[in-house]
């Protein structure tokens, strides 16, 4: 198989996160991770299906090695995909065509998975005599939660980490963190025509709001990393109330902050709680990223023509880096068409990939 038909295979089969509104019946990733268990075991890794939630494993792959005791490396991409709500195209076709492929997933990780699967293959005869013992990983949630990786992160030691993700053949190593606050506000509900006799939560809501807008946007500008440069804050959703002529007892809204390394959140909180008291919030957090660029493997990617980069996303890098293991996010593509109603992935770059990754692999076994 080629790379693009690999890709097109593991498009075909329906991984979608089921968090929020998946769009389809086709949801969990345990098809996509048996699929890829029997794949790898013919090139005669120890494939095995590691359950996270029910119905939900991550697919973890041993290569065989001449020797114990060798530092390892692990190809880490995930086998989520986001929702297919919107789409615009069959978002399970895989059709290729005018040089493209198509479908939920091609870009963002389908087809970084499929280049480190050729790769992988391509290059097995050398890989037990590597000086790295060499891991794959196809992990379950990074969409939502990144509980995958934190399985596998805590269950085993990697001396290096790539995550699969379409990042232009470019190394990211450093990408901004994410929190996704929710902020709640009650009130009490009376008739609309007497709102001085009760509590309107949407107003709380509103100073709460404003506190973001005119404190915690500016404070975050006055941050700023190297690679990432500002911190950033931006208001997602605002929900509250149940009809115009009742004054609202309750309001919702989400906030998406995007933060760099090393960044102190709690000064957030306290802004908001010093104008509204009483205002329930609570957080989900996903790390931030900062890895030595002149780690000698992320030196081995750059002479196989990776170019430093970082991003304003975050991934699954950051749960093993969190563990003091050094990580990067690679792979073919472009999240410009990650998540998009008609995603896609040129076959080019798909081709590009493999071929990158089979140059890494041959780097390992040198001395330069």
């Amino acid at each position: 198989m080629t790379v693009p038909e690999i890709a097109s295979t593991l498009v075909r089969i329906p991984s979608v996160n089921p968090d929020g509104d998946p769009g389809t019946d086709k949801i969990c990733e345990a098809r996509c991770a048996e699929w890829l268990a029997e794949f790898l075991s013919a090139l005669g890794a120890k494939a095995e299906l590691r359950e996270v939630f029910p119905g939900r494993p991550n697919i973890v792959a041993r290569f065989p090695s001449d020797r114990p005791g060798k530092p390892r490396i692990l190809f880490a991409p995930h086998t989520d995909t986001v929702s297919v709500t919107g789409m615009t195209i069959d978002p399970f076709s895989g059709e290729i065509r005018a040089g493209r492929l198509h479908g939920r997933g091609a870009s963002d990780t389908k087809g970084p998975m499929a280049s480190m699967l050729w790769a992988l293959r391509e290059a097995l005869p050398m890989i037990p005599s590597l000086p790295y013992e060499i891991w794959f990983a196809g992990l379950m949630g990074e969409e939502a939660g990144q509980h995958g990786a934190k399985a596998l992160a805590a269950q085993e030691e990697f001396a290096f980490v790539i995550a699969g993700e379409p990042t232009g053949l470019d190394v990211v190593h450093a990408h901004k963190g994410s929190v996704w606050m929710t902020l709640e506000t009650t009130g009490v509900a009376v008739h609309g025509s007497l709102p001085h006799t009760g509590v309107n939560a949407i107003y709380k809501m509103c100073d709460a709001l404003e506190v973001i807008r005119r404190e915690v946007i500016p404070s975050f500008g006055e941050l700023h990393n190297p690679v990432l440069g500002h911190p950033t804050a931006s208001v997602g959703t605002v929900a509250g109330g149940s009809k115009t002529n009742i004054v609202a007892d309750s309001c919702r809204a989400t906030v998406d902050l995007r933060t760099i390394p090393g960044q102190d959140l709690s000064g957030v909180e306290a802004m908001i709680r010093a104008k509204v008291p009483d205002i329930q919030i609570s957080s989900i957090c996903s790390l931030p990223l900062q890895t030595d660029p002149a780690h000698p493997l992320i030196q081995k990617l750059q002479m196989c023509g990776s170019a430093l980069v970082g991003a304003p996303w975050f991934c699954d890098a950051a749960v093993f880096a969190a563990r003091g293991c050094p990580a990067i996010a690679l792979g073919p593509g472009s999240l410009a068409q990650a998540h998009t109603c008609d995603e896609f992935i040129s076959l080019e770059d798909l081709e590009k990939g493999g071929d990158f990754f089979l140059r890494f692999l041959h780097s390992l076994g040198s001395a330069g």
